[in-house]
């Protein structure tokens, strides 16, 4: 089975819903993992919120920030759009506002965005 990272900067946001969304839709299809080129002490509380709130899933119970020596060796690395320098190579850049700070709906739109691409993954990746 295929490993699957997201990255993003601080591994808080973007990539730890895009890491809870692959593991919900695709567990059967690759191993979803997350990491950051830096770290916050904590996954975003309205990352935590919103995805309990859609999904039932709680992050903060089997999620934490982790950096790219912290993962396995992924087969595939997908940016979430960070605009920063990586010491790892992109397969794909998913080019994702950053939705910290902003409001709900900002928030679920950039989720909403995370989930199409995960399932259209999970399709390619069949």
């Amino acid at each position: 089975m295929k490993k699957v990272a997201f990255i993003c900067v601080h591994n808080s946001c973007r990539s730890q819903i895009a890491q809870a969304l692959g593991q919900y839709y695709a567990c059967d299809v690759f191993e979803s993992y997350s990491a950051g080129t830096s770290l916050k002490s904590q996954i975003n509380p309205d990352a935590i919120r919103l995805m309990k709130q859609l999904y039932g899933i709680e992050m903060e119970k089997t999620q934490y920030p982790k950096l790219m020596s912290d993962i396995p060796t992924p087969d595939i690395v997908i940016s979430m759009g960070c605009n920063v320098t990586c010491p790892c190579a992109f397969d794909m850049n998913w080019k994702l506002e950053d939705p910290t700070g902003k409001s709900d709906e900002e928030f679920i739109k950039v989720i909403k965005e995370i989930e199409k691409k995960i399932l259209d993954l999970k399709e390619n990746l069949k």
